[in-house]
């Protein structure tokens, strides 16, 4: 059976020659010999949020849906089988009065996709998902059925892309259950760049967004809290979540998309409308949050130390350009990692991540934020959008040439390549 595979964006889709979804490692491996013997490709797909062609195939598709639901859990550990959707595990976890140290803020992804890709949230002290991996269990080209817990091929498969087997199960590290205290307050961007180092340092975990064509960021700062629990009621979940960051900024940008003129004086109603916030909960749901007006995204990350100088850059090239940005600009920190493909890889990190509104797309715009991360030697989100290739990607990452390396002695015939792997690894 083959179909149409489309990403959450829509703007990627691909017909393979087959699709399967496999229910067990031994399905995944079974899946990888008759595409060897049939000289097809096979790729696993997550649940489509990535904005590149990542996940794509032209050959066996496998669809993750079946390969779900936590395996084994103590309270140190839990291992899940690949497909398994970020928020299923959250729930998951909870239930067992456990969860993990941090995470980005979409759940829909699968745990396998999202490793993959280098999703990260943002951190002081914890890193992004590939960095509380312990274990993984894979399929390789030959079709057996690995298990890595460290070595080369453990530091170069967590941010694998997919291209070094098909992961099947991942264990990660995980602790009890904790509270999140999140302080959200409007800031003057003038006054964050005056001290990104101090409100970096003061917070476990800090995100802002900047809103283009004002002087506006909404910051949030989340740190772990004691207690007791103080989550927000029922009418304000609804109203933040839900209706002032979806419903009305999704017709605040159809109004902008046709009448661009009105962008400018449209974010400065959302400025406006901005206030403060204070609560505590369960980490997993501070961590998280509702994404519903459908977007195109870019994101790099930089060395922590360039983030000011990138920040004033891109500030100063919207206006010098003149371009109506809709979608707020947003910026997160990690520490460094030790995974090879790691957008973090090696150096604390900042990342500012570009959006558009779907229906009106700006390439210029992501253009020219991109000719900025790259002149300070900035690394694409795998899964977002970029023009880099292999040549620049070399330069950026020291473990690069490994990580070659290791793909043709586990994949020489390419069974795991696409289109995109082909433009990033080469």
């Amino acid at each position: 059976m083959n179909a149409v595979f489309r990403n959450w964006a829509g703007n990627q889709t691909v017909t393979p020659a087959e699709v399967r979804t496999p229910a067990s490692a031994g399905e995944v491996a079974q899946a990888v010999r008759d595409a060897a013997a049939r000289g097809l490709r096979v790729r696993m797909v997550g649940t489509g949020h990535s904005f590149t062609g990542v996940a794509l195939t032209d050959g066996i598709l496998l669809r993750p849906h079946a390969l779900t639901g936590v395996q084994d859990a103590d309270e140190g550990r839990v291992r899940v089988a690949a497909g398994t959707p970020l928020r299923v595990l959250n729930e998951e976890l909870d239930r067992r009065g456990l969860a993990l140290a941090n995470m980005g803020d979409i759940t829909e992804q699968t745990v396998a996709g999202a490793i993959q890709t280098g999703t990260h949230g943002t951190g002081r002290d914890v890193g992004g998902l590939a960095d509380q991996v312990t274990e993984l269990e894979m399929v390789l080209a030959d079709g057996s059925i690995t298990t890595v817990s460290s070595g080369d091929l453990f530091d170069a498969a967590r941010v694998g892309l997919g291209a070094l087997g098909i992961l099947t199960a991942v264990t990660f590290k995980v602790e009890p259950t904790f509270l999140l205290r999140s302080v959200r307050r409007p800031m003057p961007l003038s006054e964050i760049l005056s001290s990104l180092e101090e409100i970096t340092g003061d917070n476990e975990h800090l995100d802002f967004f900047w809103l283009p064509h004002t002087d506006t960021c909404l910051t949030k700062r989340n740190n772990r809290s004691s207690g007791p629990a103080a989550p927000p009621g029922a009418f304000r979940h609804w109203l933040d979540n839900v209706f002032l960051e979806n419903t009305l900024f999704g017709a605040l940008c159809a109004v902008g998309g046709r009448f661009p003129g009105a962008i400018p004086a449209l974010n400065g109603l959302s400025a406006g409308a901005l206030s403060p916030s204070d609560f505590t909960d369960k980490a997993y749901k501070v961590f998280t949050s509702v994404r519903n007006v459908r977007f195109l995204e870019m994101e790099y990350a930089i060395p922590r130390e360039h983030l000011g100088q990138a920040l004033r850059e891109t500030r100063d090239l919207i206006e010098l350009n003149d371009w109506r940005i809709t979608f707020p600009i947003e910026v997160r920190v990690t520490p460094e990692s030790d995974a090879w493909l790691s957008t973090a890889y090696g150096r604390a990190s900042a990342y500012i991540a570009c959006h558009i509104y779907r229906p009106t797309p700006n390439p210029a715009y992501f253009e020219g934020v991109e000719a900025i991360m790259t002149r300070l030697s900035g690394r694409p989100h795998w899964g977002k959008l970029h023009t880099r290739d292999a040549s620049y990607l070399s330069t950026v990452y020291p473990r690069f040439g490994d990580f070659l390396a290791l793909r043709d002695e586990l994949d020489p015939g390419r069974l795991f390549a696409n289109d995109y792997l082909d433009v990033v690894l080469g």
